[in-house]
């Protein structure tokens, strides 16, 4: 049954709509294929399978996606009465009595939940490895990284177990297990899609929800269902001058377009990634855009004290939010080392450290602002490196040494310390994505490069705050340039 699934989800709800398939199929489709490739994968923490059929059976809502399967981060919303873990085991147990809004939105479209899906815990790490969970495979490579914190999903859709999984994106989230597993990671402007209503701003603002697919036109279609500010948002994105989805297709015009091969956080871009930005800038030149090498203006250093101050802060804010929830006071043992350390590093600052690192934020995105006064898009890697073997992203014997003294003795001085080392040495690998989540930028990754070692390598996109429609048409024209929908990974449901 599982051929039925080797189409996006745009096809597939056409099929239910004019009769030549049932949702019933599909569901059935999707769990048989989960059961055979999730035992490769550990993709899979949670199965829904038996309200995925009820609900298959009817009625469904008559929304845009009636029927169509789809899978759901164990993370980013809370989904009725279906268990929350965010992969820590402090959470084991707890499940939600209602659905968040974004969820629901999904929900009302026709959508039918099969299953949660692996994150490393807490959705922190560009890695989904969790000490609870287990790691998520890559399923080009079982040896390697799906990226995080949306591996599991972004691994289920790569492998057409589903056609479109849900995830969110705090510093890269869905964009780097999107160039990892060669599906499409798009993160809109923020305020696009509400995060009520139990998360307000998730870290700072950082955090967008979202989905990865296998298609520009199903992640457009999921974004437009998505999107819109729910009662009591303190803020919304400017509004789209038309749904996204009419925007595939729309010819976007001459684009200015900069691109830059660097590492923005980080020192070193491989060679393969490098390539992947390079062979792009070539592919829009010769769709007729204005191509220059240009790279925007901002303070590295800030940047980065900002991203873990701020992510520091809102660890310590959730963990304090889940004892609620389970009604536990939360220990050292309760969590994974560089879990607590992020919650000790959250304690130990400061009103003004957090006032600082919005202030550098802000200055950024009036830097990226007059930058796109110049250009239309930047173009970058996705990730400076290729998807990492498993294990590679994991503390050091020293390090795991360093956080347990900090645990026994959390004194503020070293915490500071310790926090300045992990500014100097921790976005080598996954450097490129985190300042749009800084600045609210819309920003995808598209799968159009592989290295020589047969890995997928997204190029990345982004473009001023506001312009999500611009960049689905331009990502919609370089998917109608360069398909990427017939490669399929050697673990592969269909």
């Amino acid at each position: 049954m599982s051929h039925l699934l080797d189409a996006d989800a745009t096809e597939l709800a056409r099929r239910i709509r004019e009769g030549e398939t049932t949702s019933a199929e599909l569901v059935d489709a999707a769990i048989d294929a989960i059961e055979r490739v999730n035992p490769q994968l550990n993709a899979v923490v949670c199965k829904l399978f038996d309200a995925a059929r009820t609900q298959a059976r009817g009625p469904l809502p008559q929304g845009p996606f009636a029927g169509v399967p789809m899978a759901i981060k164990d993370f980013d919303g809370f989904v009725k009465d279906a268990p929350f873990t965010a992969s820590t085991r402090f959470l084991d147990g707890f499940v939600p009595d209602h659905d968040a809004e974004a969820i629901a939105r999904l929900r009302r479209a026709g959508l039918v939940f099969v299953a949660k899906t692996n994150l490393p815990e807490l959705a922190i790490l560009g890695t989904t490895e969790s000490q609870w969970r287990g790691p998520a495979h890559n399923p080009w490579n079982l040896e390697h990284t799906t990226g995080g914190s949306s591996g599991g999903s972004a691994a289920l859709v790569a492998a057409r177990a589903v056609p479109i999984a849900h995830g969110g994106d705090g510093g890269g989230s869905l964009r780097i297990p999107g160039s990892a597993c060669g599906v499409v990671g798009f993160k809109a402007s923020r305020g696009r899609i509400p995060t009520g209503p139990d998360l307000g701003e998730g870290w700072g603002g950082y955090v967008q929800f979202g989905v990865l697919s296998r298609s520009v036109r199903d992640t457009a279609a999921l974004l437009d269902v998505m999107g819109g500010p729910m009662p009591g948002d303190p803020y919304a994105a400017p509004p789209l001058a038309r749904p996204l989805l009419a925007e595939v297709g729309r010819d976007p015009g001459k684009l200015r377009v900069a691109f830059t091969t660097q590492s923005f956080f980080g020192k070193d871009t491989d060679a393969a990634c490098a390539e992947a930005v390079t062979n792009t800038a070539q592919l829009l030149r010769n769709l007729g855009h204005e191509v220059e090498e240009a790279m925007p203006a901002f303070d590295r250093d800030a940047l980065v004290q900002a991203y873990l101050v701020q992510v520091g802060v809102g660890t310590a804010a959730e963990i304090d939010d889940m004892a609620r929830w389970v009604k536990k006071t939360p220990r050292a043992a309760d969590f994974e080392p560089a879990t607590w350390f992020l919650r000790q590093v959250g304690q130990a600052m400061g009103g003004v450290d957090l006032q600082h690192a919005r202030d550098a934020v802000q200055l950024a995105g009036r830097q990226m602002a007059v930058f796109h006064q110049r250009y239309d898009i930047l173009v970058s890697p996705t990730l400076a490196h290729p998807p990492v073997r498993l294990g590679e992203l994991g503390l050091k014997s020293g390090d795991k040494l360093g956080l347990a003294l900090l645990r026994a003795l959390p004194l503020r001085p070293a915490i500071r310390a310790a926090l300045a080392q992990l500014a100097a040495n921790n976005f080598e690998k996954t450097p490129n994505t985190q300042i749009f989540n800084q600045t609210g930028q819309p920003a995808v990754s598209l799968p159009l490069h592989m290295s020589p070692a047969g890995l997928p390598i997204g190029v990345q996109f982004s473009a001023a705050y506001g312009q999500d429609g611009l960049l689905v048409q331009l990502a919609a024209q370089l998917e109608a340039a360069q398909p990427w929908i017939g490669r399929k990974p050697s673990v592969c449901a269909v």
